[in-house]
């Protein structure tokens, strides 16, 4: 079953997807042909996903957050329920003040979260279901916006459920966190362009060395090594999902050199650029 709902003012689109079988074979990515975050919930046993041609096991009881520029299949679509939403319908970027989860749940350096809920936190994501579905009875001006508010409870509600398990959240200031958001955020902006570290700790009012410094206090990889897998997984996505040649995919991520970036991309993955190319 799904539910869609489609402003007539906007491209805003979002789609509720309830025992679908579109979550298998090519996964789902679009709504349309507008890019889309999504919220996927595991109702039933673990199962596999493979995202971006790697395989995880996705946890009973879960709830997991992903991103437009990724590729999954789902071993077992008819235990889950996923949430689509895109930037015009409601844009996380905008209202992160509302929501915190930029850099986070969404576009976050810590890839795939699989959130694992108790039973009483199952329970209120099957009652948020309800709320959604009972939304789709009513076809008047007030529909967006209470499919919006009911979004951003999800979003907030998810939010809370995942810093409690992150034991950083626990154990460092609120500000050191939103700086590791931040740079995230930035990272995903602009790594196509900037692969230093010190154009983010210049955008972030740091020096670089205070920058990898932190990261350092907080258990994370270093900037540069962040920098070089966002780099990375980019390729891997041109490479296995799009006809471009190596000579695109490097001047697409900011290379001039093609050679240098075939270099880039074996000292970081260990694979040739050709060796990428999704198999048949």
């Amino acid at each position: 079953m799904i539910k869609e709902y489609a402003e007539k003012t906007t491209t805003g689109r979002f789609v509720m997807h309830l025992y679908n079988e579109q979550l298998s074979g090519k996964g789902l990515r679009l709504i349309g042909q507008l890019p889309v975050n999504t919220f996927v919930f595991n109702k039933g046993e673990a199962q596999q996903v493979v995202i971006d041609e790697v395989s995880y096991t996705m946890p009973a009881s879960s709830i997991l957050p992903l991103v437009s520029n990724q590729h999954f299949v789902f071993e077992r679509p008819g235990d889950l329920v996923a949430w689509q939403f895109n930037r015009d319908f409601y844009c996380i970027v905008d209202h992160d003040k509302e929501v915190g989860c930029v850099g986070f749940l969404f576009y976050g350096i810590r890839h795939p979260m699989f959130i694992q809920l108790s039973g009483d936190e199952c329970a209120a994501l099957l009652h948020l279901q309800e709320l959604f579905l009972s939304e789709w009875k009513y076809a008047d001006n007030f529909q967006g916006e209470m499919l919006r508010i009911l979004l951003k409870r999800l979003i907030i509600q998810t939010t809370r459920i995942a810093k409690l398990q992150c034991e950083h959240y626990s154990k460092f200031p609120e500000d050191k966190m939103d700086l590791i958001r931040q740079f995230s955020l930035l990272l995903e902006a602009n790594f196509r362009k900037e692969h230093e570290v010190r154009f983010y700790a210049a955008a972030l009012n740091k020096s670089p060395k205070t920058l990898t410094n932190i990261f350092a206090l907080l258990q994370q990889s270093s900037p540069s090594k962040l920098i070089q897998q966002r780099i990375v997984q980019e390729a891997m996505r041109y490479a296995y999902y799009t006809q471009k040649s190596a000579k695109e995919i490097a001047y697409e991520l900011g290379f001039e050199s093609p050679a240098h970036f075939s270099r880039f991309v074996k000292q970081h993955s260990g694979k040739n650029i050709s060796d990428l190319r999704k198999k048949d």
